[in-house]
């Protein structure tokens, strides 16, 4: 079973940790500080290690170089969001902002968990692979450093030399073309042309003419002869992206180039021999439209003699922060703004974002912030991205939840500070990390102020504030009934 140490001092959120994640079938270990882990665990024998970044005594970065080979993922507030970018830099494997709710959580775990299996699966693989600087391109200008990369370029080394199709499948914005580039830089056509095709972006009715060409008269304003692009790739690569785009009919012409390695103009009643080696990218189900109909079987089977998976953007850990600052230096560098940098905020947005656009999103919304940018340093107000996805109706869906788990009644928390609130003995198993922060901070409000409450749960002011309006706990009233100032 997978084994987590989990190194946090305060005692409440250590609990929901565990219990989260025991829930989800990880064998948990504690720990209240780093000396605490040294003392009682080898902590070379965890899958992971999830440790909060201030700590009594040393800080929770200590863990990196004291864990071994054994990852650490560290937890952070906004406050000590550029400490925690830092120290992944330096070797930590990811971090996660407070507060987090279980999904992002064990969204993390899950990733980095899958990426050390992938990794020992292959002991031998990138052992001799030499050190990757971060923010340095590699294989056609491709970045990143996870484990689903580093196998990447291995598989583009090794298909490259030969002659053999290949099969790129990912997610729109997620690199395809770099990794066709990549393929026939190394190949040993890299001195002949590369023809990229989109075959989405061509009209069905000239898709057989543009790829096979055709000649004078063969239809309506055919005024001349015309090569085709599989022609003028000739001794080369052509790529074809997109290619489950394609129609049947040109499917079936494609088939027959491959199968013969010939081509037969449109209007033309002689066949003409080419050598060009094809790749193909989709970020479509081939498979799935071959047994529908939509797409050539045959066809299928002839272009997935090698298939090179992208992972889409969101699975690629913390080369998603080094992706944004090589394109904020790139682009910035550019456009006559060479020091710009991100906010902690911003740092956050990037890293926690989904990204559904992938990399070509990433650019984009890069771009936009360093145009708007007035000062050095880039807030999240200009990358547009919304950290708080959670409409009014969820929001009083999620206070709900937490007046039934916590047995607080609804009204409390819409009219303000609850009476008569008991301290439970025991946490409900249920109780989720949001309720947690709900219960430390109506449990300790009236015994410490807002810095000591922010302090204590490693955050900062602003954040506890922000989270008191997102969660609607109010704070402390005086006998005038007035809010309570530090």
């Amino acid at each position: 079973m997978t084994r987590i140490l989990i190194v946090e001092d305060e005692e409440v959120i250590r609990m929901a940790l565990r219990r989260l994640l025991e829930r989800n079938g990880y064998e948990v270990c504690e720990a209240g500080s780093v000396a605490d882990a040294e003392e009682h665990f080898t902590l070379e024998d965890f899958n992971l290690i999830i440790s909060d970044l201030r700590l009594p005594g040393a800080p929770g970065t200590d863990l990196i170089t004291k864990a071994g080979k054994a990852p650490v993922l560290i937890m952070t507030s906004y406050a000590s969001m550029r400490s925690a970018v830092d120290t992944m830099k330096s070797g930590a494997i990811d971090y996660i902002a407070k507060p987090f709710d279980h999904g992002e959580m064990i969204a993390a775990v899950n990733r980095i968990i899958t990426q050390q299996e992938i990794a020992a699966s292959e002991p031998n693989r990138y052992q001799n692979r030499p050190a990757i600087k971060r923010g340095e391109t590699q294989m056609g200008g491709m970045i990143g450093n996870c484990p689903q990369m580093l196998k990447l370029y291995d598989y583009v080394q090794k298909v490259a030399p030969n002659n053999t199709s290949v099969l790129i499948h990912g997610e729109t914005g997620t690199g395809k073309e770099l990794v066709a580039k990549a393929i026939h830089e190394s190949s040993n056509r890299s001195d002949k042309e590369l023809i990229c095709v989109n075959c989405a972006a061509i009209p069905e009715t000239l898709i057989e003419s543009e790829l096979f060409g055709y000649e004078k008269g063969a239809f309506t304003g055919a005024n001349a002869n015309r090569m085709g692009l599989i022609e003028a790739a000739d001794g080369g690569t052509l790529f074809l992206d997109e290619i489950g785009e394609l129609p049947l009919e040109a499917q079936a012409r494609l088939l027959r180039f491959i199968q013969e390695h010939e081509i037969r103009r449109i209007g033309s009643v002689h066949s003409k021999k080419v050598d060009v080696r094809l790749i193909c990218a989709t970020h479509r189900d081939l498979k799935q439209l071959s047994l529908e109909g939509r797409f050539r079987e045959d066809l299928y089977y002839r272009i997935n003699v090698m298939q090179l998976v992208l992972p889409p953007l969101r699975e690629r850990g913390k080369d998603i922060l080094e992706l944004a600052e090589t394109l904020l230096h790139k682009r910035g560098a550019a456009l006559g703004k060479p020091n710009l940098f991100f906010s902690p905020k911003a740092i956050q947005a990037i890293t926690t974002y989904i990204w559904p656009g992938n990399i070509r999103e990433l650019e984009n919304v890069v771009e936009r912030a360093v145009i708007l940018a007035e000062d050095d340093e880039l807030d999240n107000d200009l990358l547009n991205i919304d950290l708080e996805l959670v409409n009014i109706s969820q929001l009083r869906a999620k206070r709900r939840q937490a007046s039934e788990r916590s047995h607080i009644p609804m009204s409390h928390y819409d009219e303000g500070m609850p009476t008569g609130y008991e301290k439970a003995a025991e946490p409900s198993e249920e109780l989720s990390l949001e309720d947690y922060f709900q219960r430390f901070v109506l449990e300790h409000q009236d015994q410490m102020s807002e810095t000591e409450l922010a302090q204590k749960l490693g955050v900062s002011r602003k954040c506890l504030w922000e989270r008191r309006q997102r969660l609607g706990i109010p704070r402390k009233k005086s006998k005038n009934g007035d809010e309570v100032e530090d």
